[in-house]
C-alpha cells in the first residue's frame, strides 16, 4: 500500500527492494521513473525519498508540490514516499543531514539505492549523490544508533539521463515510458498551461517530445524503444558470457 508523505518510514511493514532518493519532487520521475515502474511490476517493492519540498522553484508551493507527488507515486507504482523537507537550493553535505537520512535507509532497508549523477548543474543534485553515498555507508554502523539496526544496500545506482557520460547499463523502459510521462505531468504546478515564468518551462507536448528523444537514445543503445542509463562505480560481473543481452554486431 502506498503510503502518504506524512508518514514515517518507520510505518512500512517490509524492507523496500529499490528506493530512489532525490533532490527534489518530479527528479526520479524524469530520470527513472520507468525504472521503479518496471521493478514494481515485476513485484519489488520501490520507494522515492525527496530531500527537499523544492520551495525555491519559479512555480507552485511546497505544499502543492508534495500533494503533487503523492499522484505521481501512485502512478509510478511505488510502495512508499516521503519527503525529508530540507532547504532547497541550500542543500549542505553536513553531519545532521547524513545521520538524518541514514536513519531513514536503516528504517526502509533498500537493497538498492538510485541516487542522481555525482556531476550536475544544480547543486542540490550532486549534493544528493554525495549525502547519499556517504548515508548509505553510515547506515551499516552498529553503533551510530542503538535504536535501529544496522542496515547498508547491496547496490547504489547513479542514474545518468542528464549526464553526457557512457551509461554502464540501461533499463528497457518501452512499457512504461507512458506511465513515467503521467507520472511526470502529475506536477501540474511545474508542467501545467501556467503563466508564471512561461519563458522558462515548456509546453507539455515539447516536454513529451524532450524526454522521448532522449529515452530513445538511451533505447537505442540496446535495440529497445525507451530506456534509461544508469552508471555505477564497480565492475560488473559476468558469469555466463554467452548469454549478454544485447548483441555486438
Amino acid at each position: 500500500m502506498f503510503h502518504e508523505l506524512g508518514w514515517a518510514a518507520a510505518d512500512i511493514d517490509k524492507p523496500l527492494d529499490v528506493l530512489a532518493i532525490a533532490a527534489h519532487p518530479d527528479d526520479v520521475e524524469q530520470t527513472c521513473g520507468g525504472t521503479l515502474i518496471r521493478m514494481a511490476e515485476m513485484g519489488y517493492r520501490t520507494g522515492v525519498l525527496d530531500m527537499t519540498a523544492g520551495d525555491m522553484g519559479s512555480r507552485g508551493t511546497p505544499e502543492i508540490r508534495m500533494r503533487e507527488s503523492e499522484v505521481a507515486g501512485r502512478h509510478m507504482l511505488v510502495e512508499w514516499r516521503g519527503n525529508l523537507q530540507l532547504p532547497d537550493a541550500r542543500l549542505e553535505n553536513a553531519v545532521a543531514v547524513r545521520m538524518r537520512l541514514a536513519g531513514e535507509i536503516r528504517l526502509l532497508r533498500p537493497r538498492v539505492v538510485i541516487l542522481p549523477y555525482w556531476q550536475g548543474r544544480h547543486p542540490d543534485h550532486y549534493r544528493t549523490a554525495e549525502i547519499g553515498y556517504e548515508a548509505c555507508f553510515l547506515a551499516g554502523l552498529k553503533k551510530l544508533d542503538d535504536s535501529t539496526e544496522p542496515h547498508r544496500p547491496h547496490k547504489i545506482l547513479y542514474s545518468s539521463l542528464y549526464a553526457n557520460v557512457t551509461p554502464s547499463f540501461v533499463v528497457d523502459i518501452s512499457s512504461q515510458f507512458e506511465r513515467r510521462m503521467s507520472a511526470l505531468l502529475a506536477y501540474d504546478s511545474q508542467y501545467g498551461a501556467i503563466s508564471d515564468a512561461a519563458d522558462l518551462f515548456p509546453q507539455q507536448k515539447e516536454i513529451h517530445e524532450r524526454l522521448a528523444a532522449i529515452a530513445r537514445f538511451y533505447g537505442n543503445l540496446i535495440g529497445v524503444k525507451y530506456g534509461e542509463p544508469f552508471v555505477i562505480k564497480e565492475a560488473m560481473r559476468v558469469d555466463d558470457v554467452t548469454t549478454m543481452g544485447v548483441r555486438s554486431l
